[in-house]
């Protein structure tokens, strides 16, 4: 084996006083891929621990000079992630159980067979493992939380230092002809910059909440007909502003899902506003709802700009925003769709997005279905299509 490829290999230590135990315990680690040194004493072995900083340390508890617990103690010292086996003698079990309560993950007793140590090895390497992944799963987590935070300073610091601009200016003003028309263009650009604010603070909040569950927290079975139809009414007025025509074909029968009403009103909200948002005049947003494989199949259609290639990956991440010239007059935190997918997924469905740009996007939302409640309204039967 060539240096190089040595050097790859994860190291362990052995430290014994007993020859023949080094030497076995060095042939079984070896067949199993690491990178095996051992030491004949604790001193050695403990200097041997700081300058290899291996993911396992195999001890025997009986050695003259530092002695195996000690040698535990001191290797978690230097490194609490280490994982220490001790070997052990029948007689000394009780001294291993210390050794364990000293930090030690096993013993393995004298004598003991190659699968012995081999299992005791695998399950202790793989319990760092889950360990070094949860803390760098906690580290990320912290990470992004702290670029979060971040962000969301900055982007509110942005609009509030125009603001401030803005009434300066408008404090300077001098007093002509054109103030007035000058003194409504600069209130109408701070109103402007406080409502990007206020949709901020609003989205930032509404993100908060579904991670903390206190959105989807109360759940009961909700139509989605009509939750989706009271969603398309709420925004036909701003779609006819925009020159997009808002379409809606729903079932007659109830489609029901366990969910919290104010979050389903949230998700089908932002998706409808951005399919609104993003469209183009003439265009047409189509809102469906069918019963597919047991469960809801909800889509938003929309004819507008498409979401570039680059951007389908990350679309679902916080403040990701399609830049480009079609999207210049858009505006948005960039919380909306992360807002969506939280939901979606709280309420044990998922969130896909089929695009082709130029063309349009469709956002398609599954979520579980639950048996409907029986009303007057819904014992009728209604056809929810227009």
């Amino acid at each position: 084996m060539s240096e190089e490829v040595t050097q790859e290999l994860e190291p362990v230590v052995v430290i014994d006083d007993d020859y023949a135990m080094r030497l076995s315990c060095s042939q079984i680690l070896q067949k199993m891929g690491f990178r095996v040194e051992v030491f004949e004493d604790g001193a050695r072995g403990l200097e041997g621990v700081a300058r290899l900083k291996p993911a396992l340390v195999v001890v025997d508890l009986k050695m003259p000079g530092i002695s195996g617990l000690e040698v535990v103690a001191r290797v978690h010292e230097l490194d609490p992630e280490i994982i220490v086996v001790v070997i052990t003698g029948f007689a000394t079990i009780g001294t291993a159980v210390d050794a364990m309560k000293s930090g030690a993950y096993d013993f393995v007793p004298k004598p003991f067979s190659p699968d012995e140590l081999r299992v005791i090895v695998n399950r202790g390497l793989e319990r760092r493992r889950l360990r070094q992944d949860a803390l760098r799963h906690e580290q990320e987590r912290e990470r992004l939380r702290r670029r979060f935070i971040t962000f969301v300073s900055h982007q509110l610091r942005t609009p509030v230092v125009a603001v401030h601009q803005y009434l300066d200016v408008l404090r300077r003003l001098p007093e002509g002809p054109d103030t007035a028309g000058m003194r409504a263009e600069w209130l109408e650009r701070c109103l402007t910059r406080t409502d990007e604010m206020q949709q901020l603070i609003r989205d930032w909040l509404t993100l908060a909440e579904v991670e903390g569950g206190g959105l989807t927290g109360e759940r009961t079975p909700q139509d989605l007909g009509q939750v989706l139809g009271a969603a398309a009414e709420r925004h036909r007025a701003y779609a006819a502003g925009e020159g997009v025509e808002v379409t809606r074909a729903l079932p007659s029968e109830p489609l029901c899902v366990l969910a919290d009403e104010t979050a389903l009103a949230v998700l089908f909200d932002n998706l409808i506003v951005n399919a609104i948002k993003y469209n183009r005049a003439g265009g047409r947003v189509a809102v469906t709802l069918e019963e597919r494989d047991g469960e809801a199949l909800v889509s938003v259609r929309d004819t507008g700009i498409g979401v570039p290639e680059e951007y389908r990956a990350s679309i679902f991440d916080e403040f990701v925003r399609v830049k480009g010239e079609s999207a210049k007059k858009t505006t948005g935190t960039g919380l909306g769709l992360p807002i969506c997918k939280r939901i979606a997924g709280e309420l044990g469905g998922v969130i896909e997005l089929e695009s082709e740009l130029g063309t349009g996007s469709t956002f398609r939302v599954r979520l579980p279905l639950r048996a409907p409640v029986q009303t007057a309204d819904t014992a009728g039967g209604d056809t929810r299509e227009q």
